[in-house]
């Protein structure tokens, strides 16, 4: 990357978008490079086994892997909602289970495999049937702008944005994009699936020429499962100062063992999803 490229000069920061899968293949070249391929390799599960899955770029520390996205997109009424895969029924090492999986644009398959770890598996709300209105609520903690507009469990609004270009908290730069913390499938369930929303030009800017960002973001919404693939932490983005010790001012930060990750660098990963108790 050049230095121009790295720092343009009408907004005098970095581009973050990088490496984003472009075009109907994801061997190629993104938007603004090659994709780069986290992987990890064991056996494989039924209902589980190698999984490819795009994520939010892991940069550093001990994750193997970077962090599951989770397309958006905005309902007629204005809520913004994490698209869940087709369910259908197929058979796996000589059993017939029910999978999330569909097709989609830029040579992706989503599917409900992408969220198999750290435990997750075994949540009844990753199950491929769970009934859920897929729309992301906030969190009970979260930033002080959402904890001032939002109770815990409402539904996140899409106008709640309106000020992403501006919006900053001391943490970085501001108006690289404005976050809420917020959980998804949770409602009525006994267990709770944390993500991050965030909006931001840079996602609106990489969308314009990437099928798969296009397909899977909406007026510079992007979501990922906020759980780290290294120990299963909840990292934060923008939530603490020591994130730029690290270099993940403008990024995503574990507190716990320093891993970091680039929100606005969607990647393809390789990793083996665990199967699911009931399989």
């Amino acid at each position: 990357m050049s230095e121009s490229d790295k720092y343009p000069a009408e907004s005098d920061r970095r581009r973050f978008v990088k490496g984003v899968v472009g075009g109907a293949a994801l061997a190629g070249v993104g938007t603004a490079g090659s994709v780069t391929v986290n992987s990890l390799t064991s056996a494989a599960g039924a209902g589980g086994g190698q999984t490819t899955a795009m994520a939010i770029e892991n940069t550093g520390g001990p994750a193997p892997r970077g962090m599951p996205q989770i397309p958006v997109e905005i309902t007629d009424d204005g809520f913004l909602r994490g698209k869940w895969p087709e369910v259908t029924t197929e058979t796996q090492q000589g059993v017939e289970i029910q999978v999330a999986k569909e097709d989609m644009p830029g040579g992706v398959t989503y599917s409900g495999e992408w969220f198999q770890y750290c435990g997750l598996e075994g949540y009844e709300n990753i199950e491929p049937n769970y009934e859920s209105d897929n729309i992301f609520r906030a969190s009970s903690t979260g930033y002080d702008w959402q904890t001032e507009e939002y109770e815990a469990g409402e539904k996140v609004r899409a106008d709640s944005f309106e000020n992403y270009k501006e919006w900053g908290n001391g943490i970085g730069e501001a108006g690289v994009g404005k976050p809420i913390s917020a959980t998804w499938r949770s409602q009525d369930a006994n267990n709770t699936i944390p993500v991050v929303v965030i909006r931001s030009e840079l996602i609106e800017e990489a969308a314009k020429d990437n099928e798969w960002l296009q397909a899977s973001t909406e007026n510079g919404f992007i979501a990922w499962l906020n759980v780290c693939t290294h120990f299963c932490c909840v990292p934060g983005y923008k939530t603490t100062e020591d994130s730029a010790s690290y270099g993940a001012e403008n990024g995503v930060y574990c507190p716990c063992h320093q891993s970091t990750y680039d929100p606005f660098s969607i990647v393809e990963t390789i990793f083996v999803a665990n199967p699911r108790p009931d399989d």
